[in-house]
């Protein structure tokens, strides 16, 4: 499957994105997608995931009560909702797919084989 990340952009501190990833390629339905994201000199990191029927969300930590993940498989795309962004969410945000990821998986980088190719997001302060 291959991922096409878009919607990224430069927004003040408080300010909202939202991130879009199409799929093409195999049947992206049987698909669990995630969204991570990497700052400079950082490690890649989880930020979202759903699981391919849409009725299971996974948030990190950080993006709890603040990012929202849904997916449209009619499309196909996933989104990630970004709202009250603070400066330390700038960051390369990368979609990942995966069709062997499980509920006990959702979260680990390594877990997805199907990768995007980063959309940076920069927020001022």
């Amino acid at each position: 499957v291959q991922l096409q990340a878009s919607g990224g952009g430069l927004v003040q501190a408080g300010g909202s994105l939202r991130l879009s990833c199409a799929a093409s390629g195999r049947t992206y339905s049987n698909y669990a997608m995630g969204w991570f994201r990497q700052a400079p000199g950082k490690e890649r990191e989880f930020v979202a995931a759903i699981n391919w029927r849409g009725g299971r969300t996974y948030y990190a930590d950080f993006a709890k009560g603040r990012f929202t993940i849904s997916r449209d498989n009619a499309k196909p795309t996933v989104y990630l909702q970004m709202n009250s962004l603070e400066p330390e969410d700038t960051a390369l945000y990368y979609c990942a797919a995966d069709n062997a990821v499980s509920m006990h998986t959702m979260t680990f980088r390594p877990a997805y084989n199907y990768w995007g190719q980063g959309t940076q997001v920069t927020v001022s302060s």
